[in-house]
């Protein structure tokens, strides 16, 4: 006798990559990494919402909820999550999900489940935009009133396939601010001191590789901005998110935390240079000031200086003139100069999400080009140090952990803080280097005249400067100022953040911070290192010698005592010790 057919009232989720063909035929390897990624990261998401993923084909993820609601949220969580790590990479490479969700009856076979239930979530899903989601009329039914996000009709859609016409409904999932579902939680409140954010400003040249140009204007203006105290400005990589986009001021204003909104354009044509700006109130919309200058390409920087000081005395009570005279950028001799930083600068943007040694050989040209035209400049001078330290730390680099470029990246930092005693940047460089040198001290001291210098300056590092000095409790401050300053933060933000917790031996806490790491930088070995080391230690191994298996899949020469003994520059052994007792019930190679 036939076994009855087991049927179910469920909450199905459907979901799939947009544009997948495009990005398989542009990357396949690179293509399949990130998808693998985004899709442990949908999966524990629907595990957390008390789902469980039961299809995986092609580039699809098909997911069952028992509750409507659950589905719903966990859809959500899906869309933000993916969205901050989208940020982190360049346009072309992000991977967006189109989601479609309904509730109906499903028939189950074995672990699969199969009927219209399904079968209108996929058609659903396929009506979404790129990380959209839709729902059906039965699924707005039974979350009516249980959810607070605004959800907006669509009509009757008739779905390929599908008998009937099916009720749509889209669920507007962006949340009011980036960091209500991140690290610091909740809306990020007004600072107490006026607050501004610099938007992109637009290429007008009409030649898209002039883009590096103009966001080198935008980048210098809030470099500008930064430097005075009474000022709380948000990091260039936050206000970059909104680089290409139609961004409305007052969303802009709700999503960094800040009253005041600078945006604008340049063209650029010849010898000359028209730069357009425009501060705006993201509380009321209202323009407060607006110039436009025409100047020849050599008098750019005059025009930069002159936007940032009219926004300070514009926002700030008063402007002490010390400062003034302290916080003075220190140009280079000539436009030429100015030009291949800013060509090594757009490079750098790449090169720290793809980690590909060729882009960091290229950026070190650029500056070496810089350099050569103006031997004085010193943001140059700090950044090609930066080079020969990455060219030591990434595991691909011909210069290796080689001693010979660890002392060039010291020589170079040292020059800078010399060339310009007031650049932030050179100090931090040096402070960087030091720690790798294991003078620790001295490593702090740096990224603390880095801040003292300028109070709105925020890098990463400092807390990972901080990890290796032995002080993890200081280091999980820095890094939550990091992540106020710059509310779309990088990964590397979120992998010191987690070893910090994972020093004090917070393991549940250190967790999150270095899923989310290695979701957005799924190419940086080290990330999955720390994690499997922390997967072990929470008696996870079998997630733990997962993630040791991808460590060693990107960078096969790795090994306990050939790379984290000589890399991890702890100041106390029983630091070292504790990573390496994480790493070895990871089953990580010890040689």
């Amino acid at each position: 006798m036939a076994e009855p057919v087991q049927r179910r009232l469920a909450a199905i989720l459907a979901a799939d990559v947009a544009g997948y063909s495009r990005m398989m035929a542009e990357d396949e390897e690179g293509t399949l990494r990130t998808l693998g990624a985004y899709r442990s990261a949908i999966s524990d998401l629907t595990a957390e919402h008390a789902g469980r993923v039961f299809g995986t084909a092609g580039d699809s993820v098909v997911a069952e909820f028992a509750s409507a609601v659950q589905a719903v949220r966990a859809a959500v969580a899906i869309q933000r999550a993916l969205h901050r790590r989208n940020a982190d990479l360049a346009e072309r490479r992000r991977m967006e999900f189109r989601i479609g969700i309904n509730l109906g009856d499903v028939v189950a076979e074995g672990d699969d489940l199969l009927g219209d239930g399904v079968n209108v979530a996929a058609r659903l899903q396929e009506v979404a935009t790129p990380a959209g989601i839709c729902i059906s009329g039965t699924m707005r039914e039974h979350i009516e009133g249980k959810l607070s996000f605004p959800i907006t009709p669509l009509g009757e859609r008739a779905l390929k396939n599908i008998p009937k016409p099916v009720q749509v409904y889209r669920v507007d999932w962006r949340p009011a601010d980036p960091a209500a579902t991140g690290i610091l939680g909740g809306a990020l409140a007004l600072p107490d001191k006026p607050s501004v954010a610099v938007l992109p400003f637009t290429n007008l040249s009409g030649d898209p590789s002039h883009e590096y140009f103009s966001d080198g204007i935008t980048e210098d203006i809030i470099t500008e901005l930064s430097r005075f105290s009474e000022l709380f400005v948000i990091a260039r990589n936050s206000s970059f998110q909104y680089k290409g986009k139609a961004a409305d001021v007052r969303q802009v204003g709700r999503e960094l935390g800040v009253r005041y909104v600078l945006e604008g354009s340049v063209r650029r044509e010849g010898g000359r240079v028209r730069i357009a700006a425009q501060l705006i109130d993201a509380g009321t919309g209202a323009h407060r000031w607006a110039e436009r200058y025409d100047r020849e390409l050599k008098d750019v920087f005059a025009v930069q200086d002159e936007v940032a000081r009219t926004i300070v005395a514009i926002l700030a009570s008063h402007v002490n003139k010390a400062e003034i005279e302290r916080t003075l950028l220190k140009p280079p001799a000539t436009w030429q100069a100015y030009e291949y930083y800013m060509r090594a600068a757009d490079t750098m943007a790449s090169y720290m999400t793809s980690w590909k040694v060729e882009e960091l050989y290229e950026v070190r040209r650029h500056l070496e080009s810089s350099l050569a035209i103006d031997p004085n400049y010193a943001r140059a001078c700090a950044t090609l140090s930066w080079t020969y330290l990455h060219a030591w730390i990434n595991p691909l680099a011909a210069d290796h952990l080689s001693s010979a470029a660890l002392d060039r990246a010291y020589q170079l930092a040292r020059k800078a803080t010399q060339l310009d005693p007031n650049l932030p940047q050179a100090y931090a460089e040096l402070g960087y280097v030091l720690v790798r040198r294991r003078e620790h001290e001295a490593g702090i001291a740096a990224f603390e005249k880095a801040v003292a210098l300028n109070s709105n300056f925020t890098d990463w590092r400092f807390a990972g400067v901080l990890v290796y000095a032995g002080e993890p409790a200081r280091a999980i401050e820095v890094a939550k100022a990091h992540i106020r300053l710059d509310p779309f933060y990088g990964p590397l933000a979120l992998f010191w953040l987690g070893g910090a917790h994972y020093m004090l031996k917070r393991y549940s806490e250190a967790l999150p911070p270095y899923r989310e790491c290695v979701s957005r930088a799924p190419n940086d070995s080290y990330g999955h290192v720390w994690l499997a080391a922390t997967y072990a230690q929470l008696g996870r191994l079998e997630e733990a010698r997962a993630e040791a298996a991808e460590a060693l899949r990107i960078n096969p020469k790795y090994t306990i005592d050939g790379t984290h003994r000589r890399i991890a520059v702890f100041r106390r052994a029983e630091d070292m010790d504790h990573l390496v007792d994480g790493l070895r019930k990871a089953g990580l190679p010890e040689r």
